[in-house]
Formats: structure tokens, sequence, C-alpha cells
């Protein structure tokens, strides 16, 4: 089993069913570190800290790249020389501009600091930790009992399964997002740290809409037993939450 996992965007939606989930397993992570942009508004996230002593809450803005290095040491203070086994990338918006006559070059902007831009240079500034963890647990398999980044992706970030358009800012952050897995899964395989990108599925939350099929209960066990099977097979794949391969 893994020693820590690491989970941003936790006050609500996915990752907090995420939360929930892996704290529900029967051997659960060590720690298990979640973030936040408003600790004010992470009620449900605080009260499970309370409860859980592996449950660790960070607040940051992932939009503020200049803290990510302040960030790691943080992180570092709690997983120790144990390192990070796994970084799972998964805070995103969407923004409201979704047709082309409406689209806002401010919200194409802020849709790629989010889904992209902060994915990368908060996967840059961890990875000396995630390092750390390949190198502790040496003898283990590639995956996430080594060391492993998940980037939450999106089936409409695929550009083949595309068939209706639109969505302008959350299609091509998330293409883009998609692109820096595989050169993250390249980059690091020297380091044994293997990289894939997740659709969660089309999920009930504030952005998925309630006429979205799955529970995020559903979603977030699915991705809880995909990420936990993960292998080196699967390095720079795009697989939604229960483990089929998707198309670029």
């Amino acid at each position: 089993m893994m020693n820590s996992i690491l989970i941003t965007g936790c006050n609500r939606g996915l990752g907090l069913g995420l939360i929930k989930c892996f704290l529900e397993l029967s051997n659960p992570p060590k720690h298990i570190i979640a973030t936040c942009r408003n600790l004010q508004q992470a009620e449900e996230l605080k009260s499970l800290a309370q409860q859980h002593s592996n449950l660790h809450i960070l607040q940051i803005d992932l939009r503020e790249v200049e803290q990510y290095d302040q960030f790691a040491q943080q992180v570092e203070t709690i997983v120790r020389d144990n390192g990070l086994n796994v970084l799972f990338n998964n805070a995103g918006i969407s923004p409201k501009s979704t047709r082309l006559n409406f689209v806002k070059s401010e919200d194409l902007v802020d849709t790629f600091v989010t889904n992209t831009v902060a994915p990368i240079m908060l996967t840059k500034a961890l990875v000396p930790l995630l390092k750390k963890a390949a190198e502790t647990n040496a003898s283990a398999p590639i995956g996430p009992q080594k060391a492993c980044i998940v980037n939450m992706s999106s089936i409409l970030g695929s550009i083949e399964a595309n068939s209706d358009g639109g969505l302008y800012g959350y299609r091509t952050s998330k293409a883009a997002l998609n692109a820096a897995t595989k050169s993250m899964s390249l980059d690091l395989k020297p380091n044994q740290i293997m990289a894939v990108a997740m659709h969660p599925g089309w999920v009930r939350t504030d952005m998925g809409g309630s006429k979205a099929p799955l529970s995020v209960e559903q979603s977030c066990k699915g991705m809880v037993k995909t990420v936990l099977g993960l292998g080196e097979q699967h390095n720079g794949g795009f697989l939604q939450y229960d483990g089929k391969a998707l198309p670029w």
C-alpha cells in the first residue's frame, strides 16, 4: 500500500470524494494530504481531519505559482524521508463561456492557468519528493507503491472523441494537460515515476451538473481502485475512472 498521497482541490466535489474513498480503505495511506483554496469553505474536509489523524489539510491557491516551493517544504515536513508516493492533480475549473461566439480571452487564460499550468508547475515542485519515494521503495513495482502522478483530465480533452464542439477553455486546457502527462511519463521514467491522465466520468458535481449519470461516490470508488491497480503498462496512458483506455 502507498505510504502517502496528495490530492489538490479537496473542499468539495471529486477532490472531497477521493479523500473519503482513500480514508475508507481497509489499509489507508499513512498520510493523505488534501489541499484547498479556502479553509473557511472546507467544513466537511476539516471535520474529516478531526476524525482521521492521517488526513492533513494544506491551504494554497494553486494559481499563485510562487508559493509552490514553500508548499513543497510543507509537504516534506509531513512525508519526511519517505517522499511522496502519489500526486493527484485534481483541482480544475470550467468557464461559463462555451460557444465560439461567447468565448472570452480572459476565460481561456484563467482556465489554462488552473487546469494546465498549475498541475505542470506543482509536479515540477514536487518531483524531488516523488523521486525520494521511488528511491525509498526501490524494490516495489512501478506504480502507486513507488511514485505516480495522476492528472485529472476529461474525455472533453480528447480530440478524437470531440463530436459536439464548443467548450473551448475546458477542452483545450485538458488536451494540453494530456500532452503534459505524456511528456511527464517519458521525462520521469528514468526516475521510476509514472504518470497517467484520468477521466472521472460524467459526474453529478457543480461542474458536471445534475443530469450526469455518475454519483461522486461511484466515480471516486472507481478511480481509487484504478489508481491502486496502476502498473508500468499504464504509464503515459489516458484512462477513465474504471480503468478503460480512452482515445487521445
